[in-house]
C-alpha cells in the first residue's frame, strides 16, 4: 500500500526566531508525482506563484492542466541551472509572491532548509524526500 506521511518540523535556536518547513515522505515517484500535485492544487488556489526547484522527474504541463493547476503560476527551475540555489531559496522566501516554495532532499539537504530565513514569510517550504523520519504526523489535504 502507498502512502504518504507530512512531517512539520519546528526548529527554535537561542537568540534567533523559529525556523520551520515540512518534509513530504514518499516512496517513489508515482507518490511524489501525486503528492506535488495535491500541493500544487492547493497553493495554486492562493493566487500566488509558486517555485518548484525540481529534478527531471517531475509531471508535465498535460498532467497539470488535467489536475486543474494553473502551470502558468508555477515557476520550474531545475537543479541543473542554478547557481546559488541558497539566494533563489531565500529570496523567493523574503519577497512575499510566493505561496510556496518546492523542492526535494537531494537538492537541498535538511541542513541547509534549517537555514533558511522564515522569520517574516508566509511562503511555505515542502521537500520532498524517500527518507522517513521519527517523528511523522500526516497532513490531511
Amino acid at each position: 500500500m502507498l502512502h504518504t506521511q507530512v512531517q512539520n518540523i519546528s526548529v527554535s535556536q537561542a537568540n534567533t526566531a523559529n525556523k520551520r518547513y515540512q518534509l513530504v515522505y514518499a516512496e517513489d515517484d508515482i507518490v511524489s508525482s501525486l503528492e506535488l500535485l495535491k500541493i500544487l492544487y492547493r497553493c495554486n488556489s492562493l493566487h500566488r506563484w509558486t517555485l518548484l526547484i525540481a529534478p527531471d522527474n517531475i509531471p508535465g504541463k498535460a498532467l497539470l492542466d488535467n489536475s486543474s493547476i494553473d502551470s502558468s503560476k508555477l515557476l520550474v527551475l531545475r537543479q541543473r541551472h542554478l547557481i546559488n540555489l541558497e539566494y533563489v531559496i531565500n529570496s523567493a522566501l523574503c519577497k512575499g509572491n510566493f505561496a510556496a516554495v518546492i523542492t526535494w532532499t537531494d537538492i537541498v539537504s535538511e541542513q541547509q532548509l534549517s537555514q533558511f530565513k522564515l522569520v517574516d514569510s508566509d511562503t511555505e517550504i515542502f521537500c520532498f524526500t524517500r527518507t522517513s523520519g521519527q517523528e511523522v504526523s500526516v497532513v490531511a489535504h
